[in-house]
């Protein structure tokens, strides 16, 4: 969950890939998934779609135990908000879910006020014209 995530486990991101247009989805599903690289469009074996992925810097490190470097995917599930917008998640996101405004490399993200269901929340607004 995204809650989970914390700042130190993706340091070493340096970019965030989108496989879609962002500004469209009022949440995106993040995890952080242990892949064989720390570039490159990974495999994907969920239900739904890949909306994006993280590209880690030559710093990062695998896994002692697996070799593999853990990597922050972005996806949603066929029930989910863009799909069925009047469904399960209409007026709230699930636990792992941000508003992929809030995103980029090393920032976990957060919930919003669209995010959770509501409309464009200010703070959104303050973030793209800061950024």
């Amino acid at each position: 969950m995204s809650s989970l995530i914390t700042e130190d486990e993706i340091s070493h991101e340096t970019e965030l890939v989108w496989l879609e247009d962002i500004t469209t989805l009022d949440y995106v599903r993040q995890s952080l998934d242990r892949l064989p690289t720390r570039k490159g469009k990974p495999a994907y074996h969920r239900d739904g779609r890949m909306v994006g992925y993280a590209i880690l810097g030559a710093t990062a490190k695998p896994s002692r135990a697996s070799g593999t470097f853990r990597r922050r995917v972005f996806w949603l599930l066929p029930h989910d908000r863009d799909s069925q917008p009047d469904g399960l998640y209409a007026k709230s996101a699930p636990a792992e879910a941000v508003d992929p405004r809030t995103l980029e490399p090393r920032l976990k993200g957060s919930k919003t006020e669209r995010s959770e269901g509501g409309p464009l929340s200010p703070a959104i607004h303050e973030h793209r014209t800061s950024a």
